[in-house]
């Protein structure tokens, strides 16, 4: 019986970089992303902060996430990969908290955040990019 060849096994030379071929597409969503929700809490913090201060201020904390993820993929490194990661996973975290608190005590949300309700307000973005993000970055993990 003839032998199998191995399956080369990828080094850490062959992993693309975080900026690389689907990484760019990634990062302007994230961009996107960024601009859109500095945008929302700009205005809302500046016009209506007294009426929702939670959740005004979490669009602002999820615009600094946004901005904080755009920067880590678009750079390269190890510690530019782990804040990457870092930022994707509290991404997720806070999508999820924010999410589910969001449907079952709509009372503490009396106006949405960009992770209000999954993301509905933005096609359920915010709760996919997380996933795509992380298994990016689980595609693209350094030695």
């Amino acid at each position: 019986m003839p032998e199998q060849p191995a399956t080369p096994q990828r080094t850490p030379a062959d992993r693309p970089a975080t900026a690389s071929g689907p990484g760019r597409v990634l990062i302007v969503v994230y961009a996107i992303f960024a601009v859109a929700a500095t945008s929302r809490a700009g205005v809302q913090i500046a016009t209506r902060f007294d009426e929702a201060p939670v959740p005004y201020s979490l669009s602002a904390f999820a615009a600094v996430v946004y901005l904080l993820a755009t920067f880590a993929l678009a750079r390269t490194g190890t510690m530019w990969w782990r804040v990457a990661l870092a930022s994707c996973s509290v991404e997720m975290t806070g999508v999820l908290v924010v999410g589910t608190l969001s449907v079952f005590d709509s009372a503490a949300f009396p106006d949405a955040t960009v992770w209000s309700n999954f993301g509905m307000g933005y096609l359920f973005i915010p709760l996919v990019l997380p996933v795509i993000g992380l298994l990016w970055l689980r595609r693209t993990r350094p030695a």
